[in-house]
């Protein structure tokens, strides 16, 4: 572990921007796994990404414009995709996994990434296959339905945060990226669940203008850091880890 670097997460503004405060003082509630896909278009003169703004009435980051994603359904850890993790994507998952690490839990938060992609964005990022596959889960299943499974070889792992102690809703979230190459269809073809409003695709510099949450301002940064080397060297580069201990932030990383 590299060494870790105070300050650079600020949780007052956290509390005061992002969420309602609901602390009672008492013990703090135990974070569920999260996942979340940053898809980027290099279609154009610069990067573009994916965004979408939440609805006011949600209890969870209201107003504010994010990233496709949601927390890991058990199903997710069912699907049998098409096209594994490669091994280091694999590793930087494990790496300090709350919990007993395992490959399906890190398997999971990739499918749980393209699920809540598909349901939000109606984009699907995978492989074409010959016999469609099918799941009870019916999210799963409206993504099987059009000839596709989860390619996982597309994503890489980027950044990963858990919310303050101090939140009456707690996401220990990994954030992947992929490029918009490996979406089935047409990438500008949004229309998703209506959970997010207003997607578009828009260019790095243009975002960070937006109201955004605090975590979604780091890892805009980090992947703007990132889409300026070479795949080679954003495979090797260090996965930020954003978390808090004793009340303060903390930003160290995984995987150097």
């Amino acid at each position: 572990m590299a060494e870790e670097t105070k300050g650079t997460f600020d949780p007052k503004q956290s509390r005061d921007q992002e969420y309602r405060d609901g602390s009672t003082g008492g013990r703090a509630v135990r974070p569920r796994d999260a996942a979340t896909l940053i898809l980027v278009r290099n279609d154009g003169a610069s990067p573009r990404v994916l965004m979408g703004q939440r609805h006011a009435n949600h209890k969870f980051m209201p107003n504010k414009f994010v990233f496709p994603g949601g927390r890991v359904d058990p199903a997710d850890s069912r699907i049998k995709p098409i096209e594994d993790l490669r091994p280091e994507v694999a590793r930087l998952l494990l790496a300090r996994m709350r919990g007993t690490p395992s490959e399906n839990r890190a398997r999971a938060l990739a499918l749980a990434a393209i699920r809540e992609t598909f349901e939000e964005t109606g984009l699907a990022v995978g492989r074409l296959i010959p016999t469609p596959q099918s799941s009870k889960h019916k999210d799963w299943n409206a993504y099987f339905s059009i000839g596709v499974s989860p390619a996982l070889g597309a994503l890489e792992f980027v950044a990963r945060a858990i919310t303050p102690p101090y939140r009456t809703r707690r996401f220990d979230t990994r954030f992947f990226i992929a490029d918009a190459e490996h979406i089935h269809g047409d990438p500008a073809q949004v229309a998703g669940s209506g959970e997010l409003q207003g997607l578009h695709w828009i260019g790095i510099k243009e975002a960070e203008g937006l109201d955004l949450p605090n975590i979604t301002r780091v890892v805009l940064a980090e992947i703007d850091e990132r889409l300026r080397q070479t795949v080679a060297a954003q495979r090797a580069r260090a996965v930020p880890f954003i978390h808090f201990r004793n009340g303060q932030a903390i930003r160290d990383v995984l995987g150097s």
